[in-house]
């Protein structure tokens, strides 16, 4: 049987309202779970399931291909009060990423039997440790293409993402010294600011000629270091967030780590040690798939003009999935990315709108881009 429930432009707004209004951050995502699970129920998808790690899985169409649409659920930490002002909805999660991930839900309910499969899945912890989407990597699904649900601005489709390597430096020095005699002793958090500087600068050398979205940086983003007040201090640890570009991967990065610390360790004096939080390969799509010029068409066909192709500095499910499963994916939703994990996050209610008919064109051109190539 083919149920089919019309949504009304008002009814995907205040649905992305309550979706607003359920504080979700990474690990916390059991309401959002549950009501896009009920929302599926109401929307005629079937196989609707919450797995192992609390990923939302539901099913609609039939038929080749075979598109999994995947949004993630959690939000950054913060609370912002959900209010519409104008054309803006506020709240936190607007535009990263509950807008993307129910303009899915929204163009995935409009798929009729034979029209294609859809894979609806809201997943975990996406701002986290990508648990979710690990997860999922790890079995071999039947798909043939995935859409990954992240802010690019509608006429704008992301197809590659940086890598991302974190690091954790401890630097020790040989002894501490009352403050008031700094001289008796090397100090741990001076050492790490010049030992950060000069890892930061070498990593980021010779890139003049590099845009953004192809350099490597460097980024230190905490610092752990001292016991007393009065106390100069033995030990400092520092972790440092570093973004590969697509042309490198992450083994060759950690050779030059390797090289450089123990470089910097020997001519400062200093004992050194780093270990590997984290590690994500970058990833780049190809730009000539079906799925690719299934979006260009759909943005055309809304938007009435060209959508640009962008690499994004950032770092996605896009990129767990995209590496192990070598099949086409892009990553597109509405919501302005600058948007993203701010004070007052919001999103455009128009562009949100425009976005459900922008995937659901695209659905449709897959369907029959997908089809001609199997001929």
């Amino acid at each position: 049987m083919d149920t089919h429930f019309t949504v009304t432009p008002r009814f995907a707004v205040k649905m992305l309202e309550k979706a607003l209004r359920l504080y979700t951050p990474s690990l916390g995502e059991k309401p959002m779970a549950e009501f896009l699970a009920d929302k599926c129920d109401d929307l005629g998808f079937e196989d609707i399931r919450i797995d192992e790690v609390g990923n939302v899985m539901a099913k609609k169409g039939s038929g080749s291909p075979k598109i999994m649409l995947c949004g993630h659920m959690d939000v950054v930490p913060g609370k912002v009060k959900v209010r519409k002002e104008g054309d803006s909805l506020y709240g936190r999660g607007a535009s990263d990423a509950k807008a993307p991930l129910m303009a899915m839900l929204f163009a995935a309910a409009s798929i009729q039997n034979n029209s294609g499969t859809i894979i609806f899945v809201g997943a975990v912890d996406e701002e986290g440790n990508a648990t979710g989407i690990k997860n999922l990597a790890k079995k071999k699904m039947d798909v043939d293409y995935a859409v990954f649900g992240e802010p690019s601005g509608i006429k704008q489709v992301t197809i590659a993402y940086k890598g991302r390597l974190a690091i954790n430096l401890k630097i020790s020095v040989p002894d501490s010294s009352h403050a008031s005699a700094p001289w008796l002793s090397k100090n741990a958090i001076l050492e790490s600011m010049i030992f950060a500087r000069e890892l930061k600068d070498k990593l980021e050398a010779n890139q003049e000629d590099r845009t953004k979205g192809m350099s490597i940086t460097a980024t230190m983003t905490e610092v752990r270091g001292g016991t007393s007040h009065n106390v100069t201090p033995k030990d400092c640890e520092t972790t440092f967030d570093i973004r590969i570009p697509v042309d490198m991967d992450c083994k060759s990065i950690e050779q030059k780590i390797a090289t450089l610390v123990k470089e910097i360790s020997q001519e400062r004096g200093v004992e050194a040690f780093y270990s590997i939080l984290d590690e994500t390969e970058p990833f780049e799509a190809a730009h000539n798939s079906p799925l690719v010029r299934a979006f260009t068409l759909g943005i055309r066909e809304v938007e009435e003009a060209a959508p640009a192709l962008i690499r994004k500095t950032g770092t996605g499910d896009m990129n767990v999935l995209g590496n192990q499963w070598e099949i086409p994916v892009v990553t597109y939703g509405p919501g302005d990315p600058h948007e993203a994990h701010t004070v007052d996050e919001k999103v455009s209610v128009d562009e949100y709108l425009r976005g459900i008919e922008i995937l659901k064109k695209t659905l449709q051109h897959l369907k029959r881009l997908h089809d001609k190539k199997m001929k």
